[in-house]
């Protein structure tokens, strides 16, 4: 149990029958009724953000949440395998809790966020940025654009597609920020 004094980004709430992780917070003392707090929380099973106030003061149930390493595997009918770094237990997890997994690729690291009471896997988290090799892209003519920040589109060799600057070339080694999805710059092999 906690109350919203306790609260801070990245605790875990059970709340309204699933669980919620806190984006955001603001403590309001309006100068008449009772303080309170803004919330934006997240859904660790769905991923959808909402808003809520709590009444200050009111309790929560709080639920504990571990974050494990694991190193992707391969990707079957059946789901995505991925190995414990340290106990080196294989678990399969459902694509539908991956966000970008075609960025991923065989070898990987990246963070499993499981519930600690039930041993559930909530999410998986990819490293910010991942280091691809552009496997096709046409080749960017110079002069035919007016802004410095013309784009093209480049297929990696996870077979995602991103877009990148006229400058890439098919075979270079590029860095893609996982969050969004974008370019972020381009790197020595």
């Amino acid at each position: 149990m906690a109350t919203t004094g306790d609260f801070r980004n990245g605790l875990c709430l059970e709340f309204n029958n699933d669980l919620f992780t806190i984006v955001q917070f603001q403590h309001v003392k309006p100068g008449k009724g009772p303080a309170f707090v803004r919330t934006k929380l997240k859904s660790l099973t769905t991923g959808k953000v909402i808003e809520n106030t709590f009444t200050s003061g009111v309790k929560v149930n709080t639920a504990r949440v571990e974050r494990r390493p694991y190193q992707y595997l391969y990707k079957d009918d059946m789901g995505v395998n991925f190995m414990h770094l340290e106990t080196y237990e294989q678990i399969m997890i459902e694509p539908s809790l991956l966000v970008n997994e075609d960025l991923m690729k065989e070898g990987q690291s990246v963070e499993i966020v499981v519930h600690a009471d039930t041993e559930t896997p909530l999410s998986v988290d990819l490293p910010p940025f991942v280091e691809l090799e552009v496997t096709y892209s046409e080749p960017g003519e110079k002069g035919n654009t007016a802004s410095t920040s013309a784009q093209k589109p480049a297929e990696l060799e996870t077979g995602a597609t991103i877009m990148v600057p006229l400058f890439i070339n098919t075979g270079e080694m590029i860095r893609v920020d996982t969050r969004d999805r974008s370019y972020s710059e381009r790197v020595k092999k």
